[in-house]
């Protein structure tokens, strides 16, 4: 698509090749990671799994219950409403990028696909809309602002289309370093807009499959959707300065590449974190657990950790925090759900 067409000619800048290069070299240190503890391995996904199925959902205002989200993604719950579907939809889509990545080709068809098991429930689920699009910001106290009007409904499937011919022919040709074509393939997909709603959804679906398909597989352990989450202004802000002029080819691409390849290392980097953490003969999950003890800077309640640790089990929770208490490691503050937990000073685990 337009940003594609500007590719072949566009100098790399110095900061990217930089990213490119701590990128690579994470990826190589993941490779002998990955090979040391099929156990964490095994709970990082897991882990991964739930985090994405929620942080994707929730960027875009689906949320479900607590307690309902561990059974929906990992377990066999059936959703009672439509958020509970989506969020269910999202880890199917996930499933299917996770098991058959190497058969999917970057096309409208898996596209729409994609779209179809993470927008369940939805009456256009996998549809392309019928109606033009806007993109607007809402703003406490104000009126709306249209940001960004996305390709017209009419020229819809021509301009998917031309994006999937362009990323195909970009990375067989090696026009640009593969990653590059990866963050193009997401950001154009954004400024088409081919959906109704779902389209944040799909694009870092879209975003994942290309970075398996480039040899990335740390999505598979570390949720890119939760960083993505946790960087939302960023996230706006690089979308929104990228997509200024993009209609006419005049936009600037270098802030959504920047942010893009941003979020890679940063897995890389949580990745590293955790798989280094680990230790026999402690279990992994575990270890997840004690590890997101050692990120709080201050007192957290239980409900807190869990949020952290949601592959692991309320009562793992629970059992690691009494035998750290008993240990002298950590210490409670209050009784009940209100009650505070922290680490005790100078003591390690």
């Amino acid at each position: 698509m337009i940003t594609f067409r500007r590719l072949p000619e566009w100098l790399v800048p110095t900061a990217t090749v930089w990213q490119l290069t701590d990128i690579a070299e994470a990826k190589g240190r993941s490779q002998l990671d990955a090979r040391q503890s099929p156990q964490l391995l095994e709970a990082l996904r897991e882990m991964a799994l739930i985090q994405s199925a929620e942080s994707s959902n929730r960027i875009e205002g689906v949320t479900v219950e607590r307690n309902r989200l561990r059974p929906l993604v990992i377990g066999r719950a059936r959703p009672r409403d439509r958020s509970e579907r989506e969020v269910q939809g999202y880890r199917r889509a996930l499933d299917l990028i996770h098991g058959s990545w190497a058969k999917l080709n970057v096309t409208p068809q898996t596209i729409r696909r994609l779209h179809a098991l993470c927008m369940a429930g939805s009456g256009d689920a996998g549809r392309f809309k019928k109606i033009d699009n806007e993109i607007v910001e809402l703003r406490p106290g104000a009126a709306p602002v249209v940001r960004f009007r996305p390709v017209a409904a009419a020229d819809t499937p021509e301009a998917m289309d031309e994006l999937c011919r362009a990323y195909s022919a970009s990375t067989g040709h090696r026009v640009v370093p593969p990653l590059v074509a990866a963050a193009a393939l997401g950001f154009d997909f954004l400024c088409i807009h081919p959906f109704r709603d779902g389209n944040g959804r799909v694009s870092r679906l879209l975003g994942l499959l290309a970075l398996y398909q480039h040899g990335h597989e740390v999505g598979r352990y570390i949720s890119t959707e939760r960083l993505i989450e946790d960087s939302r202004d960023d996230y706006y802000a690089a979308l929104r300065r990228s997509s200024d002029g993009w209609h006419s080819g005049r936009h600037d691409f270098v802030p959504w590449l920047a942010y893009f390849l941003s979020i890679i290392r940063r897995a890389y980097v949580a990745f590293e974190s955790r798989a280094g953490d680990v230790r026999a003969p402690r279990g992994a999950k575990t270890q997840l657990v004690m590890h997101a003890i050692e990120r709080f800077g201050a007192p957290f309640a239980i409900g807190e950790l869990e949020r952290q640790c949601p592959g692991v089990s309320r009562d793992m929770v629970r059992r690691v925090l009494r035998d750290l208490k008993a240990k002298g490691v950590v210490v409670v503050a209050g009784r009940g759900p209100g009650a505070r937990w922290g680490t005790i000073p100078k003591k390690g685990y």
